[in-house]
């Protein structure tokens, strides 16, 4: 049992480590090396839990997971708070921005497809049960705007990164919401929507998601 811990122990630490230099270096630019430096095990404890640097970006994208918030009333606030909670964790966990850097590395594609999709999808579902409850303009595309949403978080995501490091990841989101909420929401349940930056550390603290979906 002792033996099984520690190698639990040892692949968590390579894929945190992993997921912190994958986020640094992106994809192409990382190395074995860097991994075993940062995560201070031996290259044959590396290698008994992953044969390559592709299966290493693999577990850092199979591990990484954004967590759906609970569903609250208002089923636009659900669509809002797994935003304010991805905004909240990802300057906080290693695996999740190794797996946002990795989603955004085109030369990583050829390995690892498309990983929004499964964002996407939710995002789409959230929309879709807001819409159902009469909370969205009649012109609005549940599929149009989950696209757009998750295009434009990766690229604010990116420009957070590079002005900040990520700080204000939470500010950037929150004024995403406040600037799109308009065009899609009906006017009279705009007000009773929360975007507040401090949302998303509210809702992770005080809740636990009930179901993952693959990283970004």
């Amino acid at each position: 049992m002792a033996r099984q811990e520690r190698a639990i122990r040892t692949r968590n630490a390579v894929l945190e480590a992993a997921g912190a230099v994958f986020a640094e270096n992106g994809y192409e630019s990382a190395t074995i090396q860097d991994v075993l430096d940062r995560a201070n095990v031996t290259k044959g404890a590396l290698y008994f839990h992953f044969g390559s640097k592709e299966e290493l970006a693999r577990g850092v994208l199979e591990h990484a997971v954004i967590e759906v918030p609970p569903l609250q009333p208002i089923r636009i606030q659900s669509f809002v708070d797994t935003g304010l909670v991805l905004a909240h964790r990802l300057p906080r966990e290693p695996l999740l921005r190794g797996a946002a850097r990795i989603a955004t590395d085109q030369s990583a594609r050829r390995f690892f497809g498309h990983p929004w999709r499964d964002w996407v999808g939710q995002a789409v579902w959230q929309l879709a049960a807001a819409k159902d409850q009469g909370e969205l303009l009649p012109h609005v595309d549940p599929e149009g705007v989950a696209q757009t949403m998750v295009g434009a978080f990766t690229g604010i995501q990116l420009m957070s990164q590079a002005a900040t490091d990520l700080s204000d990841l939470g500010l950037r989101i929150s004024r995403l919401y406040d600037l799109v909420l308009p065009s899609v929401a009906v006017p009279g349940l705009i007000a009773q929507v929360d975007t507040s930056p401090e949302r998303g550390a509210r809702v992770y603290a005080d809740n636990k998601p009930t179901a993952p979906v693959e990283a970004v």
